[in-house]
């Protein structure tokens, strides 16, 4: 089948290949026919080594299809099956599921370090964060699919799977944002508007939004934003609208240390803090003891907008077909498979609006 490869760690560009075969489906493993993928800046990250990834391997952890196989202990699937992937398949039985937090369950997300998902020829290849959606078809474990209705466009659903989850759950799952919430978002690109989204849905009363690139601030507007500025209007902004007290919650969603400590300076005291930006490993934040015991601030990671796959993906769904989270709207091209590249190569400028979606 189709599938492009990134040959190793720091490769600017995927090699297309017609070579790569999957692995044999396990008795608790199904096989998708991937139809759409999102194109990811977490994929750029994969590439470049920002986030974890193994290399030879294919990148894509953003996607939806049908079902073509299923093993012989999977009940809950069958082929015909429309669905959407997760990079984080709860396995239900580890701590971390029976505390009510699926979203950090290991389980899968260490085998998929450990078990390659693809070969080609006679070398196995890794799959990103056990998916791997920038191919025709791949194997993933029965938990790392959820059924959605027949009806549902697969673009749509490939949004699902990652950017709009981690945005709208950041607000709705990690913030818990009330309704009459002042809201700061800082970085607005494909998250970042999906964060801007829900906190739409949540009923805040002003949502900021912040971005260097002047396209995006029209955007935001769009999708939500009451008020837009670039990096150096915020100060001036937080004064006409907070009285310099800062916002009831901020989320950066860059996630570099000068928006991280933007995020935490512009939130009021006893406010929340919430970082949704996949950072480096190696980017050091800094706070005082003082500032940390005085503010009384809550400061919030948020690794897949702590969702509940089964739960928040029909939950997204639906609100999508009430009219009232525009899915429709954040897609900006479809592309066929041979663009993948071309995708990737627009989502390093900057400026670059919302997601590409390729059509499998």
């Amino acid at each position: 089948m189709k599938a492009a490869v990134l040959n190793q760690i720091g490769d600017t560009k995927l090699e297309l290949r017609e070579d790569v075969r999957t692995t044999e489906v396990g008795p608790r493993e199904i096989r998708i026919r991937v139809r759409a993928t999102g194109v990811c800046h977490s994929d750029l990250s994969a590439m470049d080594g920002t986030l974890p990834a193994l290399a030879p391997g294919i990148i894509g952890h953003e996607g939806a299809g049908v079902v073509a196989e299923v093993g012989a202990a999977v009940e809950h699937l069958a082929p015909g099956d429309h669905v959407i992937v997760t990079f984080v398949p709860p396995c239900g039985a580890c701590p971390n599921c029976l505390r009510g937090q699926p979203h950090l369950c290991a389980v899968h997300a260490i085998a998929a370090f450990t078990s390659p998902r693809f070969r080609v020829g006679d070398t196995p290849v890794f799959g990103y964060a056990g998916l791997g959606t920038f191919a025709e078809e791949l194997v993933v474990p029965a938990e790392g699919a959820v059924k959605i209705p027949d009806d549902v466009p697969f673009e749509i659903a490939a949004l699902v799977a990652c950017g709009v989850t981690t945005g709208v759950g950041a607000v709705l799952n990690t913030a818990r944002v009330e309704p009459g919430a002042s809201v700061l978002v800082i970085g607005c690109g494909g998250v970042g508007i999906s964060v801007i989204q829900g906190a739409r849905l949540a009923g805040a009363a002003r949502i900021v939004a912040v971005d260097p690139v002047p396209d995006k601030h029209e955007l935001a507007r769009r999708f939500g934003a009451t008020h837009v500025t670039a990096p150096e209007g915020l100060a001036a902004l937080s004064a006409e609208l907070t009285g310099s007290m800062g916002f009831d919650h901020s989320f950066d969603v860059v996630g570099i240390p000068a928006t991280i400590r933007s995020a935490w300076d512009n939130a009021r005291r006893g406010g929340t803090v919430v970082v949704v930006g996949a950072g480096r490993a190696d980017a050091m934040v800094e706070f005082s003891a003082q500032e940390l015991f005085l503010h009384d601030k809550r400061l919030l990671g948020s690794f897949y907008g702590g969702a509940n796959v089964r739960h928040d993906y029909p939950r997204l769904l639906e609100l999508w077909r009430a009219g009232r989270l525009d899915l429709d709207g954040m897609i900006s091209r479809r592309l066929g498979l041979d663009e993948i590249n071309e995708a990737l190569e627009a989502l390093r400028d900057p400026g670059t609006l919302i997601r590409q979606i390729v059509l499998l």
